[in-house]
């Protein structure tokens, strides 16, 4: 019997089945090795320094389509947790206090800080411009617009500043990798930096992200520059916008499309 209702729904792409991994991913390797996490949540090794860029492996308040690839408690150990801004599907609480016995410190702007450190967790907070060192990583925040929050009065009792949402410009010894985070465009900031070698890439269609329109000039931008999707395929959200990225429509307007990498939670993306 059909179900009239999943019938009725609308399209959204889905992320691929979940590869899940466990402790060998956080072993010293040669090189630098990126994984999505699913969500906007990435691990990156980078010859054995490792750190999660906005880990969500639980407790996310809308319903789920994938499997995270590893249970933050089998997490062994992580130097670091870098977290772009205050946002649930960001900075999740349950997952870093899940992860607070596995990590160093964890890095942010200074409001995210102070919220983590409410939660005990040792934090550090940083100017945008501001940059810290993770072994032979060094990090630089970046700057992002995404205090949509002041637009909604009564949403959130903090007034959100352009300083308390950021990205990172994660300088490897092998690559150069830059997260924007979440943020509308800022032309002369996201069109202007010098060439990374990889893009963690928001193409969200939402007028609080780049939209699909920004996203597809800052990939005009670094025309060949390898961009790993994220923020796509993973809520069960097909009328918001924010979520529900379909890969084959960015690539059929992208310049130079076969750089766009649609990775599996899980599976290394170089």
């Amino acid at each position: 019997m059909t179900d009239r209702n999943a019938a009725e729904k609308p399209y959204q792409a889905k992320a691929p089945a979940t590869q899940p991994f466990g402790a060998e991913a956080f072993e010293p390797i040669d090189g630098t090795v990126i994984g999505w996490l699913g969500m906007a949540s990435f691990l990156i090794n980078s010859r054995g320094t490792t750190f999660m860029l906005d880990p969500l492996t639980h407790g996310f308040d809308m319903p789920i389509m994938s499997e995270p690839p590893i249970a933050a408690a089998d997490v062994p150990h992580l130097d670091a947790v870098l977290i772009t801004h205050s946002d649930n599907d960001h900075y999740s609480r349950p997952t870093c206090e899940a992860l607070g016995g596995a990590t160093d410190v964890y890095h942010s702007t200074h409001w995210v800080a102070e919220l983590l450190t409410r939660q005990d967790l040792p934090a550090e907070g940083h100017d945008i411009g501001a940059s810290f060192q993770l072994g032979e990583v060094r990090v630089t925040l970046t700057p992002a617009d995404h205090a949509w929050q002041n637009h909604y009065p009564g949403k959130d009792e903090h007034w959100h500043e352009p300083g308390d949402a950021c990205g990172f410009w994660i300088e490897t010894p092998d690559a150069v990798i830059w997260t924007p985070g979440d943020s509308r465009l800022i032309p002369d900031h996201h069109l202007t930096r010098p060439t990374p070698d990889a893009i963690l890439f928001d193409f969200s269609d939402s007028e609080w992200h780049l939209t699909l329109d920004g996203a597809l000039q800052v990939a005009a931008a670094y025309p060949d520059t390898p961009l790993l999707l994220h923020h796509w395929g993973c809520v069960d959200a097909p009328t918001f916008s924010p979520f529900n990225g379909d890969p084959d429509v960015l690539k059929s307007r992208v310049v130079n499309p076969g750089r766009v990498v649609v990775l599996a939670p899980g599976r290394p993306g170089s």
